[in-house]
């Protein structure tokens, strides 16, 4: 769960409890199979990744900024790490949507 700290939790903790409501609403359609539930899954999945890709773009937005303050002298290494820690909501986001898009296709498998 530390990735969720490193990640930013502005953008890293909504994405979780989008991950969260995805996985209830996956069991609720395992039970009562609708295809409300399944446009809600989709939606919120497709949600999830553009929310990652959001947060990557304003952080790269002010890192850049940042950069730009001090005069562009920065080591590798730290330009490495903040991508690092930029790329992890997107990541996050796509994560989440596969899930979501594999619970889609499930439900979508075992719909009578």
């Amino acid at each position: 769960m530390n990735f969720i700290l490193d990640g930013g939790p502005i953008f890293m903790v909504p994405l979780l409890a989008l991950l969260i409501v995805i996985i209830i609403l996956f069991a609720k359609g395992l039970k009562n199979n609708t295809e409300k539930t399944l446009k809600l899954i989709n939606s919120l999945a497709l949600f999830s990744f553009v929310f990652g890709v959001l947060g990557f773009v304003i952080g790269m937005l002010g890192a850049l900024d940042a950069i730009a303050e001090i005069g562009g002298d920065i080591a590798p290494q730290v330009l490495a790490g903040g991508f690092k820690v930029g790329l992890l909501s997107p990541t996050f986001g796509m994560v989440i949507f596969l899930i979501g898009k594999l619970f889609t296709i499930i439900l979508t498998s075992i719909k009578k």
